[in-house]
């Protein structure tokens, strides 16, 4: 058992590597990761030890609901809204010492948008959107060491959210106007590169054996955004909803993940997710258009670690799915008038992730040539 103990905490560690949220459609404004998504490698690593992981994502979001309920009619008539989406995050951790841990992720985007409204809602036609992302830069703390954390441990985090990414992207609109031209605007919200906002992360991750080679994991970020809004024009016809907001998100998941003695370095994991975009912010103002909303996944998921190299498959299944009402639905509102916009989400995300620890002393490979 002491034989596989540490292989099966590095192994669960590495699979809990995707903390993404992007809420698998409309609701969140784009793919976004916390800063967690070491969790595991921190008290792993020794001083001066790095490693290198590259997560990509891809889902499709067409079922569109209001509140928790599915229009089931807007496939049905052909009207959904098609939204694609790739990513991919390039991590790169070190270990400052046996307990505290720095981390920059850099994101890269390539998305897509098929709509009928968006065209003249005559015919159904793409936008675009592709480029570099919101970077994200933190570090982090476990709060035990030694022999304390030989079970498990916890640490949490802080991070900045920088706004490099483009949050005023633009592709080709067509039957536009009276005339149906072809017009160059902004894309919709969904597949912006950025918010334009400069954010704080707060995040937390932990991991704690619970007997034989049983493990329960835990991680979550909140993205605090100050600033209400970023300029860049929505196309939509509320005066209110003119401007882009820049609002918060957030992310929970927790689960029990096990790790195989016959198979060495296989290891599997259950557990669920939380995530989404809250209808205010904590701080700074809430105006502007938004699309607030939650989704709950069931997450199955599967790694192989390979000497420092591990693999992990994540596929989370949305249960349950929730627009909510944002702010300028509320103020559009009227008696016996209630405005509640909708979303499109997705059945499924599939999250496939490698991670690279590379040891403080690198093997001698050029001393044999």
């Amino acid at each position: 058992m002491k034989k596989i103990l540490l292989p099966a905490m590095v192994v669960a560690g590495l699979s809990l590597l995707p903390i993404i949220s992007h809420a698998q459609g409309c609701v969140a404004i784009r793919q976004f990761s916390g800063l967690g998504n070491a969790v595991g490698q921190g008290n792993i690593l020794e001083k001066g030890e790095w490693n290198i992981s590259a997560n990509y994502r891809y889902f499709k979001s067409f079922r569109h609901f209001r509140g928790t309920h599915e229009e089931t009619n807007r496939i049905e008539d052909g009207t959904e809204v098609i939204n694609r989406q790739h990513g991919l995050d390039i991590n790169i951790s070190y270990a400052f010492s046996e307990r505290v841990y720095g981390i920059v992720s850099l994101p890269f985007q390539y998305n897509d948008r098929s709509s009928l409204y968006e065209h003249g809602r005559t015919e159904r036609h793409t936008t675009y959107s592709r480029g570099f992302g919101d970077m994200r830069l933190g570090a982090g703390y476990w709060l035990l060491s030694g022999e304390k954390a030989k079970k498990g441990n916890t640490a949490i985090g802080l991070g900045v959210k920088f706004p490099t990414g483009d949050y005023a992207a633009t592709s080709t609109f067509y039957n536009q106007g009276d005339e149906g031209v072809a017009e160059v605007k902004t894309v919709d919200q969904s597949i912006q590169l950025g918010d334009g906002g400069t954010g704080i992360i707060l995040d937390f991750q932990g991991l704690w054996n619970i007997g034989s080679t049983n493990f329960w994991y835990y991680d979550g970020f909140y993205l605090l955004n100050p600033r209400e809004t970023n300029g860049t024009p929505t196309n939509r016809r509320r005066p209110n909803e003119a401007i882009m907001s820049v609002p918060d998100q957030f992310a929970l998941r927790t689960g029990v993940f096990r790790s195989f003695e016959k198979i060495h370095g296989l290891g599997v994991s259950l557990g669920g997710r939380l995530e989404g975009i809250p209808v205010r912010d904590l701080v700074g103002g809430s105006q502007g258009f938004r699309r607030p909303g939650y989704i709950i996944s069931v997450e199955p998921g599967i790694s192989y670690m390979k000497g420092n190299v591990t693999g992990t498959l994540n596929v989370p299944i949305a249960l349950w799915r929730n627009r909510t009402q944002s702010v300028t639905d509320i103020e559009n509102s009227q008696a016996g008038d209630i405005v509640h916009g909708d979303a499109a989400f997705a059945d499924y995300l599939i999250s496939f992730s490698l991670a690279w620890r590379i040891p403080k002393k690198a093997p001698q490979l050029f001393n044999s040539l």
